[in-house]
């Protein structure tokens, strides 16, 4: 199983900002779409970085409320590392574990094809587990 299953499934809009928007106009977005994280795009529509509910969080933590006037650019995680779409979703399990990322922008060469989240490939293995004890119990039924 390959991350393209998971874009198959759920789709591959992604909602994107650029490095100069607000935080404050990030976090509008986020509410507004109901998602938890913005990828951001350079002049070129490349990948440039992300930014997360966490790291709204933290920058206002850290600077107060002015931090909602500042740039994105300030506070994003700056060139996250892509999933590709032949990525197996195990192994992208295995990353966002060990590297406590909820969101991994995915990639076809250098453009921006989804987003795939935590929850996206959770809900996906649980499905495939689900589909795997059903064959188990015909085949056992059917002995």
């Amino acid at each position: 199983m390959t991350i393209s299953n998971i874009l198959a499934e759920k789709g591959r809009e992604v909602v994107t900002a650029s490095a100069d928007t607000t935080l404050q106009e990030a976090a509008q977005l986020m509410m507004r779409y109901r998602i938890g994280a913005l990828v951001i795009l350079d002049d070129s529509g490349r990948l440039a970085g992300l930014i997360a509910e966490r790291d709204i969080v933290s920058a206002v933590a850290l600077d107060g409320p002015e931090a909602l006037t500042q740039r994105i650019s300030a506070y994003m995680q700056p060139s996250p590392q892509p999933a590709r779409e032949d990525d197996a979703v195990e192994n992208t399990m295995r990353v966002m574990t060990i590297e406590r990322r909820r969101h991994i922008p995915v990639i076809r060469e250098t453009r921006l094809v989804g987003l795939v989240s935590i929850g996206d490939v959770v809900k996906y293995r649980i499905r495939v587990i689900e589909e795997e004890h059903r064959s188990m119990r015909e085949y056992i039924a059917q002995a």
